[in-house]
This record gives structure tokens, sequence and C-alpha cells, in this order.
């Protein structure tokens, strides 16, 4: 059964003012703070309380408040830090599902002012980056599994009777900590309401009316980025490694390489970054963390002209070359990933949605164009030529970030005076249905737009996202067979197992670039086998 349509991009309401929209995209990268009275012991953030046992519940509201104690918490530190990587905006976990304010409150006795380290957590670190010119978010859980335990609910998230709406008492106390937070802690600019929003966004805007909602109100993909760029402003917000809060040991990192990766294409899609970290129970940050966060200060100290203020190009790549242009669509930005471009190595790229004009320029972010370290019989100067097969840019890569000249990140060529050469592709998921007698799932695809493309060929992408949070989804999308297009609705089968959720969308691919189409969800009919 065809459970939602396009849950990713369908926002449930969206409140915000236009113009405060338009400078939350222009700000494209953000830092996301997982940090909770629960990081003392290493685990996830809140969830262990659900199906948790009345003693690990007490001992977990009774002991952790008394041993927090993060002797060498500085939140200065991680603003000089967020502020050397270029980031534009901080989200800091308020409150989340466990119910325990990391801010000093009169709404409840579970707040960081009665712990042993005493201080405001949120109003120092909302202060510290304010002090560096970074906007200030909150982080905000409807969901309050302290509230629940006390009034002997079952602690439980995404079922309508635990929900503020379904809970007057919960509703108030939500609305209380949230005036508390937008009235007595300086200017709030962005909030992320991490569970069912309703009735929390409207209080907040009748509040503020400046304040940009994100979840609650904005398409909010968590741990991936959607496979279709989404009109208007969204945001992906992803961890590191597996988990939101530190863990201290069996965590697996992703390389500083792949979250600019992740940086790029966000942002080719029009979408901002909300990269998360999780600082140690005594207030600093991991190593690991910290590293990758200087790497991708180091990237975008170089390239940050491409990721801020940026919007989609009329594709968003053609292969490993991504692209973001200038709000005025007159300068494009091909950053290019992929296969390491070598220090002092000249790289001729062909590119076939973007055409020259007579006042085009090509550029390459960070460099001159004049010269190349003990190398003064090389030419430096990046050209371009516009031909039959597309425009030809050729570039040398000229600067040395590392000393063994092994940057291994992508270089940015950015072009001045450009106009399109490419209509997009675009394509839709239609529908999906069972087959009880094969086992299988058909999604159904159709071509809405050929664009440029000669031919398309056509086919789904899918992930079981059985027992994930609403937003959340694997790493990989698995694909079907590939046929081509026939002008009418193409049906993608695949084998599914019952009683279990599925994500699935439309693939299409051209010559240029794989396409996608909106997401679906499908539950299979049966019951499922674990």
């Amino acid at each position: 059964m065809l459970v939602e349509s396009n849950p990713v991009a369908h926002a449930t309401a969206d409140g915000n003012a236009a113009d405060r929209v338009e400078w939350f995209r222009d700000l494209g990268l953000g830092l996301f703070i997982h940090w909770s009275i629960d990081t003392q012991l290493g685990s996830d953030v809140s969830h262990p309380l659900v199906g948790a046992s009345q003693d690990f519940v007490e001992r977990y509201y009774e002991e952790l408040p008394r041993r927090f104690r993060p002797r060498r918490f500085d939140p200065t530190e991680w603003a000089e830090l967020a502020d050397l990587v270029g980031m534009r905006y901080v989200v800091f976990t308020t409150k989340h599902h466990n119910g325990f304010c990391m801010f000093r409150t009169a709404t409840t006795e579970r707040h960081v002012g009665n712990t042993p380290f005493g201080r405001d957590t949120t109003a120092e670190i909302l202060e510290a980056f304010r002090e560096h010119g970074i906007a200030a978010g909150v982080y905000f859980s409807p969901d309050d599994f302290a509230w629940l335990w006390e009034q002997g609910i079952p602690i439980q998230r995404s079922i309508p009777s635990v929900q503020p709406a379904a809970n007057p008492g919960l509703m108030e106390l939500a609305k209380s900590q949230m005036t508390e937070l937008l009235t007595e802690f300086g200017p709030v600019e962005i909030v992320f309401f991490d569970g069912e929003a309703e009735g929390l966004r409207e209080h907040t805007w009748q509040t503020d009316p400046n304040v940009v909602v994100t979840r609650g109100a904005l398409p909010t993909p968590e741990q991936y980025i959607p496979g279709q760029p989404i009109d208007g402003a969204w945001e992906s917000n992803l961890t590191m490694g597996s988990q939101w809060t530190y863990k201290p040991t069996n965590e697996t990192y992703k390389s500083g390489t792949r979250l600019i990766e992740i940086l790029i294409e966000t942002r080719a899609k029009g979408g901002n970054l909300l990269l998360n970290i999780g600082p140690k129970p005594d207030g600093t940050i991991p190593v690991e963390q910290e590293a990758r966060l200087q790497e991708l200060g180091l990237w975008m100290f170089v390239n940050g002209e491409a990721i801020y203020a940026t919007r989609p190009w009329v594709v968003t790549n053609e292969g490993e070359l991504w692209f973001t242009a200038s709000k005025d669509a007159k300068s494009v930005y091909v950053i290019v990933t992929g296969e390491r471009w070598k220090w002092g190595e000249r790289r001729e790229f062909v590119l076939r949605s973007i055409k020259a004009t007579e006042l085009t320029e090509v550029s390459v972010l960070g460099q001159s164009g004049q010269l190349m370290e003990y190398r003064p019989e090389l030419d430096a100067t990046p050209r371009w030529e516009q031909t039959d097969a597309g425009l030809v840019v050729s570039a040398l890569n000229a600067q040395r970030l590392y000393n063994d000249k092994k940057w291994p990140n992508p270089v940015v060529i950015k072009l001045t005076n450009v106009e399109a050469a490419a209509e997009p592709t675009r394509i839709s998921t239609v529908d999906a249905s069972w087959d009880e007698a094969t086992s299988t799932v058909s999604v159904g695809v159709t071509v809405l737009a050929r664009g440029s493309s000669e031919s398309v060929r056509l086919g789904a992408e899918y992930q079981d996202i059985t027992g994930m949070d609403t937003m959340e989804r694997p790493d990989e999308w698995k694909p079907t067979e590939l046929v081509a297009d026939e002008g009418a609705v193409v049906h993608a089968p695949f084998h599914a197992e019952p009683g279990r959720l599925y994500a699935v969308r439309a693939l299409g691919r051209t010559a240029l670039l794989d396409v996608r189409g909106p997401e679906l969800k499908f539950r299979t009919p049966g019951i499922a086998s674990g």
C-alpha cells in the first residue's frame, strides 16, 4: 500500500517570511551540535529510553544529571573552529527527546542549571557563536520522554497519542519552553523541530516572525541527500560517523573528502548542509571530528565562493563535474570531483550544459592563473573554447595546499558571463504496486520532459526503511534494471519482503547525467519476519 507521496520534498506548512528563507538559502553551511546528559554514556541520544526498564529510566534521570561535569567546556573554542571552517549558522540541541533541557528554565527541574556544572550551556553557546558572526539556531524536540514518564505514559515516538497535539499539558510545556528560548537567549534566527511541530511552529512565528523554522516547515532529509533537486529551500542534516552524539568506540567516520563531496552535491541540488558534531563528556570536540572540520575548512577557505549564496544550475552535474551558479546565473562554478587532480597537471573538460559568450572568462578559485611555484616554464593560464561538442575548458592545478602535493579534494573552475546550453530532463515516480504471486513491488516511472536528452533509460531505486525515523535513510539505494523509454509509463519491479516499508523513486539515465523522481513510501502487505 502507498503510505506517503513524496515525503522528503513535502513540507507540512511554511509560514516563514520569504526574505528570511532566501537569507537562509544563502548561508549554505551550518553546524549541528548534539550534546546532552547521556553523552557521558557514549550511547545514542535519548532513544535508549524507548522500551527501557523502569530501573534504567529511573537511573537515567537521577544519576546522569548528578554526574554532568564538562570541565573543559569552552564554547568560544567551538565557535572559533566553526568560524574557521566557514559555518554560517549553528543549531544546538537545547532539548532532545529525553526532555532534559540544556538551558535554565522555569518550566521543569530537569535542566542543566540543576547539575553540578550549573552553567547555562545554551546561553553560552549561542552567545559565543553570535560573537563570531554565526547565526544562532536551536533544535527543540516536541517529544518529551521525561514528561511521558512522569505521567505514567509509555515512552514512545511517532504515534499520535504521545504528541503535544494530543496532550494539552505537554503542548503548554513546550510552548513555554519555546517562549523562553525565543525571548531570553538573545536573537534566535533558526528553529529545528525534531518531531510533530503543529502548534509549536505557529507559536514560534507569532513570537518572532523573523525566525526561520527548518524541520517542521521545510524539507530536512536526514543522513542523506535527495535524488532530485527540491524546489525552494531545504536542508540535509547528517553525521560525520554513524551517531549524532559522541560515540567513543565502534565508530566509523566519513573521510574529509567524502564530507566535502556531500556538501557539493547538497549545494548543487539547492540545499543547505547542516553537519553534525558530538562533543565529548568533558566538553571538547573529538579529535577525529575536529580534523575533518579543519580539512573542510581548508577547502572552504579556497572555494567558499562556490557554496555561499549560490543556486542550482540547469543540471546538477555532468558525471563527476558538479555545478552551482550565482543567483543571477551569470557565473557558474564547475566543481571537479572524482579522480584527484594532481598538482601541476593541466586538465581539459567538455561541458555540454554551458555555452560561452563574447564576455566569458574562466578562472580557478584560489589561483591567480599566472604562475606555478617552482615551475616557471609552465603556462598557468586557464582558457576556454566553444566547439560543436560543447564548451571546452582547460586549466592547470597550480596551487599547493599540502606539502606532499597530494591534496585529494575537488578543484573549482569559475566561468563568468555564460549561458545555459541544455534543458534538464525531468522524470516522475508515478505509483507503486504489489504483486503477491511474485513478491515484487512495481514502481511506475514516466518522463515529464525530455529536455536536451535524445534518449532516456528508465528504472527505479529502492531502500528498505522499516523501523527508521521519518526522514532517515540508509547510505545506498538499490537500482532496478533500466529499460528504454517508449513514451508511456514504465514499470520497474524489484523483489520485496512482506510487511516491510520501502522508499522508492524513479531513476532515469541520460547521456549527460542520471536524474531521479520524487520519493514514495510503500508498505508491502503481510507480516515482517524480523
